[in-house]
């Protein structure tokens, strides 16, 4: 079960989408299905991720990603591609977090088979439910100018639906990991 709620972005002409939901799997586990790493399950069971590949990796916990996307909503929103900054951290309370924001980098111009989107702050929070080491809060923020020549209101069709069937197949991806 999620909560999908947004607001106008204070960083682009669209709005800040913010998922809430309890998965029934450890914040570990949950993060191994979410961390942004090349070779990561994300592209198994995440339908809006196509590839993911690392650029350059700055540290351990901080690199510059491509994240590509197959086309949606019946073909209406094509590929796309995202060149991010990424951060990973832990907390000492067991809380898991990645957050992004668009970058630009020599090494990957755009590609003329996809349209460059732009990832505004955005984040995954795997946070622990005090008590129940076999349940995680799972706080998203997305804010995304899939650029082109989209009208609004296909974008604002498409985000809220998308975001709960990230939360529906990453709660699928965890019981298949537990198996």
């Amino acid at each position: 079960e999620v909560t999908v709620s947004w607001r106008p972005s204070a960083e682009f002409a669209g709005n800040l989408y913010k998922g809430e939901g309890i998965l029934p799997a450890s914040p570990r586990d949950v993060w191994e299905c979410i961390k942004p790493v090349a070779g990561g399950l994300r592209t198994k069971w995440d339908q809006n991720v196509k590839d993911f590949e690392v650029i350059e990796a700055i540290s351990d916990t901080v690199s510059i990603c491509r994240t590509t996307t197959p086309s949606a909503c019946m073909r209406i929103i094509s590929p796309r591609e995202f060149v991010d900054v990424i951060v990973m951290k832990q907390y000492e309370d067991g809380t898991m977090l990645s957050a992004a924001t668009n970058v630009e980098h020599p090494l990957c111009p755009p590609q003329p088979s996809f349209v460059r989107g732009f990832n505004y702050p955005c984040g995954c929070f795997c946070v622990p439910v005090p008590g129940e080491p076999d349940r995680t809060e799972l706080l998203t923020f997305f804010q995304t100018d899939l650029g082109g020549y989209l009208p609004q209101t296909v974008v604002d069709s498409f985000f809220p639906s998308s975001i709960s069937g990230f939360y529906s197949n990453l709660t699928k991806a965890v019981k298949a990991l537990k198996a």
